[in-house]
């Protein structure tokens, strides 16, 4: 079992543009480091009716003999355990039943990540805001992510832990159905 800890970052922004910008921080942040295949991100928006949905993701690309497959997605599996209509109000789901059995292993394992209490508090902070970042990264790196997040107007960090093993063969199982 390769269990490994994350850090969970979330950020609570007044507008899409403003969590974009810092999502474009935190990527260019990656790549700086050489490290662009080592978090995962996703920016969603509230919209008046309440509904979330994710606008922009990036996922790390899991590697299955050596041959890059799918996307860890441990970023919007979160968004999705904590606001579960965001897979189909993004569309997340619509590209096939594979598509959603990947989502719904990913969501697991970023619930599973975590305890109760962390993400009814994850889940409280991104509602008190119109759009919102979650970043999971590597620890290494965390206070760089932390200042990559500079538009938002309020922040929690949680640890995230999880077997990447296992989340590699949901996913590559998922794509085989």
């Amino acid at each position: 079992m390769a269990v490994d800890t994350f850090l969970v970052y979330v950020g609570a922004y007044s507008s899409v543009a403003q969590a974009r910008a810092d999502y474009d921080a935190v990527k260019e942040l990656h790549r700086k480091a050489n490290l662009i295949d080592a978090y995962d991100a996703a920016v969603i928006e509230r919209k008046a009716n309440g509904k979330t949905t994710i606008v922009k993701q990036h996922e790390t690309p899991t590697r299955v003999g050596g041959v890059v497959g799918g996307g860890f997605g441990l970023a919007t599996g979160l968004v999705v355990a904590l606001f579960p209509f965001a897979a189909i109000g993004g569309g997340l789901l619509a590209a096939s039943t594979a598509g959603g059995v990947a989502l719904g292993a990913l969501a697991g394992h970023a619930a599973a990540g975590l305890s109760r209490h962390d993400l009814k508090e994850l889940g409280e902070y991104l509602d008190e805001g119109q759009a919102g970042l979650v970043v999971i990264a590597v620890a290494d790196i965390g206070s760089k992510v932390e200042q990559a997040m500079a538009n938002a107007e309020k922040t929690a960090t949680r640890e995230l832990q999880a077997d990447t093993d296992e989340i590699e063969k949901d996913v590559v199982a998922a794509g085989e159905k």
